[in-house]
């Protein structure tokens, strides 16, 4: 009997992703969208669950209705009579049905669009866990790696007056991704920030970086343009009211420049921000940027030449009503909350929050740790999963360089200390380094149990030595902490990047109880008696502003909250910690 010719062979491909592999999106395609206008294509999506990644298998964004001898076609999707979802949204918070729910799900919608001649059109999606995928008009446009970090597509061949566009946002935990499967946070799934179209003429400002020299004479500038399309034209910069303008001599699409200037420094104090303009034939970039220095000298921080202690706090991006797509009210409340905490430093951790986060930081005064997903148990010898991990660190950077609230990269967290690991992410720091001189660069660090001290042998590539310890709560001996300050004699700063005890609010006990509001308060007295003893220590972000999701804490005082929160999950109460650490901090300002 002859061989089968043909058959369904999207039911029987097992490599279905392999073409779907190419047109990644990374840091070298991101658009510099300061003071650029959108055109916003937020709003009610069609959508689907696509649990079997039926789209991408069946080719749905071909809509093909006929085969190759004109018969009609059975189709699996209706895109337009499917249901609506608002994006940007994490899909877990809108039904119940979808809570617990990982995986793909397609989003479709048209849109009308008249492309004027010789312009560029770009989409770019702020952020959508963890994979993207685009389709525009039965055409694949190509995908993203990363679930916090944004993404960005030419789209000018593909467009036409009336468009069908598809998205898959795929939030599947895997083992070879940043981060792996195992987290201890929430894993939302869905588009769930901006999605946009800019319009840009046929040479265009592609990245803008500009910051104080950091040579200690706080009176010089260094800024830098690149430039797409074909031109052999200056950049202007202006800074109006610095009276500066400067012509940025331009050369094979890039330009740099260092110039004199006397800005008012940028200090949580007195968070002063300049309006800067960039200006390229026909292209305008407009941005709001402090000028500040942050350096480590010997075991001090220091800020603009003064020492300064880092008051600080951690956070995760979670909402009750909005997971991880906080609104811009949200984003305000929690540096709100930190400020009457009395922080001047704020840990936004584990993943690159929203880029408004940071701007809202400089507006309002408050320094920054950002930190990428190289969480816990990477793959950290494999080389595609490094490359992931190297290029969502280059997206952040490229993301926030502007900030002046930002003044610590951070590459990992809690990470066990292996020969593969160091590797990993000496290579991320070294990086770090490379791109961005303006910044210290740090990762959060486990304590060496056996030895009870600080050695990680990943310090000698960082700038601030971050270490995460729990004397107290999963150390019980507390007698552990004054014995790993003592024994440690670290060459350079170190923060504390985490502390804490859970505490569910309105849960009351004696204080050798775990898990009342009694117990989290006596940790946080014992360790902060220690801890502002120790000269070396010149910082930390206790664990954590309020309570976040974690499907990991099941406990009955858990309920699937992670309860180190000073404030519970709607942060509608301050537990007695809160008061112990605001205590703290109003004494040492």
């Amino acid at each position: 009997m002859e061989k089968a010719k043909k058959y369904m062979s999207d039911i029987h491909l097992e490599d279905y992703t392999e073409q779907y592999e190419s047109k990644q999106a990374t840091a070298d395609t991101l658009l510099f969208t300061a003071g650029r206008k959108s055109e916003s294509l937020n709003g009610k999506w069609h959508y689907a669950v696509d649990q079997y990644d039926t789209c991408i298998r069946q080719l749905w964004f071909k809509e093909k209705y006929a085969d190759e001898n004109g018969f009609t076609l059975p189709v699996d999707y209706s895109f337009d009579e499917w249901p609506l979802m608002e994006l940007p949204s994490c899909w877990n918070v809108l039904s119940p049905e979808y809570k617990l729910y990982e995986g793909s799900m397609i989003f479709t919608r048209t849109f009308p669009f008249v492309r004027n001649k010789d312009e560029k059109v770009i989409l770019r999606i702020g952020a959508a866990n963890y994979l993207i995928r685009v389709f525009l008009n039965g055409e694949y446009i190509g995908m993203h790696r990363g679930g916090s970090t944004p993404a960005c597509f030419d789209i000018t061949d593909q467009l036409r007056n009336d468009n069908r566009i598809l998205l898959q946002a795929d939030s599947t935990r895997r083992a070879g991704q940043v981060p792996a499967e195992n987290t201890d946070w929430f894993n939302y799934g869905g588009i769930y920030r901006d999605i946009e179209l800019f319009r840009l003429p046929g040479t265009y400002i592609d990245n803008f970086r500009i910051s104080l020299v950091p040579d200690g004479g706080y009176n010089r500038i260094s800024a830098e343009v690149s430039l797409r399309g074909e031109t052999s034209e200056a950049a202007a910069l202006c800074i109006p009211e610095l009276n500066i303008r400067q012509i940025i001599e331009v050369k094979n699409g890039k330009g740099k420049i260092t110039f004199a200037a006397e800005p008012l420094l940028w200090t949580p104090e007195s968070p002063k921000l300049y309006d800067v303009t960039v200006s390229c034939m026909n292209d305008t970039v407009t941005d709001r940027v402090g000028f500040r220095e942050i350096a480590v000298k010997g075991r001090d921080i220091l800020l603009n030449g003064t020492p300064v202690f880092l008051r600080g706090i951690s956070c995760h991006e979670d909402s009750v009503k909005n997971g991880k797509a906080l609104t811009q009210e949200e984003r305000k409340e929690n540096i709100r909350i930190a400020k009457e905490l009395g922080c001047n430093f704020m840990r936004v951790a584990h993943y690159p929050h929203h880029e408004e986060t940071a701007k809202l930081a400089d507006e309002m005064g408050i320094m920054l740790w950002e930190e990428i997903p190289v969480y816990w148990a990477i793959r950290f010898g494999r080389e595609k999963t490094y490359r992931d991990a190297e290029n969502q660190l280059k997206e952040l950077i490229r993301r926030d360089y502007n900030r002046a609230s930002v003044i610590v990269w951070s590459v990992g967290n809690e990470n066990a200390d292996t020969d593969e690991r160091l590797a990993f992410m000496k290579g991320l720091a070294d990086q770090a380094h490379l791109i961005d001189q303006t910044r210290l660069v740090s990762a959060a660090c486990l304590v060496d149990a056996a030895e009870n001290r600080i050695a990680d042998r990943l310090a000698d590539s960082l700038d601030v030595i971050g270490i995460n310890e729990y004397c107290g709560w999963y150390t019980p001996d507390f007698s552990k902490l004054p014995e790993l300050m003592s024994n440690s004699d670290p060459d350079k700063p170190v923060i504390i990047t985490e502390f804490g005890a859970d505490a569910l609010s309105g849960q009351h006990g004696e204080v050798t109880d775990k898990g009342c509001e009694e117990c989290q308060a006596d940790i946080y007295e014992k360790q902060i008696s220690v801890l502002r003893k120790t000269d070396y220590i010149k910082g930390m972000t206790p664990w954590i502003l309020y309570d976040f999701r974690c499907p990991r804490r099941t406990s009955f005082l858990q309920k699937y909250y992670n309860r180190k929160g000073l404030l519970n999950e709607d942060k509608t109460c301050r537990k007695p910690a809160f008061h112990v650490l605001r205590k703290f901090y109003d004494e040492i300002r």
